[in-house]
């Protein structure tokens, strides 16, 4: 039995058509590029800590190097799970850039690690975000740096189109450190 459960559940694994279209998404950006991975060990709806299946980082040169780092998980990637026919999950998925040196080979881990907080925001709250939408993180976004960031924006991701996938529609939300000073009065 464990063994016939175990092949059902890697096909059902196998098969993420929501994962699918955001890397179709990507693709007329990044072409061929093969991104930095990071995948949970222990999926969220098992008992995982982290609440998104993935995150991506490309490397862009548009508008100076940098890492575009796109989350996988706050839509349905899988199956339809939702009773929103519309929307896929939470109906976004979030984009976040980060400056990058030429010779740097990884995202940095705290940009990572803001990402699956914002997850578990929003799967504990189950606040969504959208564009024109500011949170207050109530410290640096990069925890122990010496930085002003200390709130966040949010906007359309100016490369990524929203697009529609079997499980429904996915925006893709692109997040930005501001400072505090910069944050509208209802951030804080």
């Amino acid at each position: 039995m464990s063994e016939e459960m175990n092949e059902e559940q890697n096909e059902q694994l196998d098969q993420a058509p929501g994962w699918d279209a955001i890397d179709e998404a990507l693709k007329p950006i990044y072409g061929d590029q093969e991104p930095k991975h990071y995948g949970t060990l222990l999926p969220y709806s098992l008992g995982g800590q982290d609440p998104l299946d993935g995150i991506s980082a490309y490397k862009s040169e548009q508008g100076g190097p940098h890492w575009h780092i796109v989350t996988y998980g706050f839509s349905e990637l899988y199956t339809k799970e939702s009773e929103n026919m519309e929307d896929s999950g939470f109906g976004f998925e979030l984009t976040f850039r980060v400056a990058r040196s030429e010779s740097e080979e990884e995202p940095p881990a705290w940009a990572l690690n803001l990402l699956q907080n914002m997850g578990r925001y929003v799967f504990g709250s189950g606040n969504i975000f959208k564009a024109g939408d500011y949170m207050d993180a109530n410290g640096p976004i990069c925890l122990g740096a010496d930085t002003l960031l200390t709130a966040l924006a949010f906007t359309h991701d100016p490369e990524l189109s929203p697009i529609e996938t079997p499980n429904g529609r996915v925006e893709f939300i692109q997040m930005a450190g501001i400072t505090g000073a910069r944050a509208p009065a209802s951030c804080s």
